[in-house]
């Protein structure tokens, strides 16, 4: 059963639809539409994912809006501002119950995850207790699915508190974003919230000694009139030697696949993700394209 609220505020209506796997909020705006995702919490889906396979998501942020540390132009759950949560985080008390009766009904019913995956509306390792619900995660994985993978998506903006890193380096997919090494670029693409320095988060980065996978967005287009194209060597080829560098067991290269919350960004072509991929390939670091 589908529940309409309406939600009129500065001239936006917010239609949000509550059902057991997504709320996609439906943003109609100065005449264009724009579809973000809010995603419920602690759990949701499974879904099935360009890069991981049938997903069983993990939301450690609140149910009701987004909390993150970078507030990207591109991002399916639309800009920071525009969907602040009211309500809290969940526990990792809420967490560990949650996971566990969604593993158990999937165990008598289906479908088998391949992966449990950390995303949802933000960063997760933004939550206080995200170590110790890692270590939960774990533990379930292996009473119900031990097949199954654990995996992080994560911007890597908590790679300084060591139990954030200990935690990543426990699971088996520490998927960490690196769109650019370019700062310019990352504070009008990814808009960092706080503090970034892109140079220290490499050097986190390679201290994982290749336990990483790195996942980078190409795109194209403008934003408020000034060019966002990263497929172009200026940006590739830095990118590039610092990723040798890294030297993570895999790259994820990937483009724009949903609606975005700022107008005038376009998909990476087929053509300029594969040639990029080649480049990974030449210099034997492993990567998967998603288009």
């Amino acid at each position: 059963m589908v529940n309409e609220e309406w939600l009129f505020e500065r001239y936006s209506l917010f239609i949000i639809f509550h059902s057991s796997f997504f709320y996609p909020y439906l943003c109609i705006q100065r005449k264009r539409i724009m579809a973000t995702v809010i995603y419920p919490s602690p759990i949701f889906g499974p879904v099935h994912s360009r890069r991981l396979g049938v997903s069983l998501g993990i939301n450690l942020l609140p149910a009701d809006g987004k909390f993150c540390t970078f507030d990207c132009i591109y991002c399916e759950c639309g800009f920071n501002g525009d969907h602040r949560p009211h309500q809290k985080l969940p526990t990792r008390e809420e967490v560990f119950h949650a996971l566990e009766t969604r593993l158990q009904d999937m165990k008598l019913n289906g479908p088998k995850p391949d992966v449990l995956t950390f995303a949802g509306n933000g960063e997760p390792t933004a939550h206080p207790q995200f170590a110790g619900i890692i270590e939960d995660t774990l533990r379930l994985r292996d009473n119900y699915f031990p097949e199954a993978k654990v995996s992080v998506l994560s911007n890597s903006t908590f790679l300084h508190k060591p139990e954030v890193f200990e935690a990543l380096n426990k699971i088996d997919n520490n998927i960490l974003k690196l769109d650019t090494i370019d700062a310019t670029y990352i504070n009008k693409v990814d808009r960092p919230t706080g503090h970034y320095d892109v140079l220290q988060v490499i050097e986190y980065m390679k201290a994982f000694k290749g336990n990483l996978i790195v996942q980078t967005l190409f795109m194209k287009g403008t934003f408020e009139g000034e060019n966002v194209d990263n497929t172009t060597d200026e940006y590739v080829l830095p990118w590039l030697e610092v990723v040798k560098e890294i030297n993570p067991r895999q790259v994820m290269i990937y483009t724009i696949d949903r609606e975005t919350p700022a107008p005038n960004l376009l998909k990476a072509t087929h053509e300029e993700l594969d040639r990029i991929g080649k480049l990974l390939l030449e210099a034997d670091i492993p990567c998967s394209v998603s288009y």
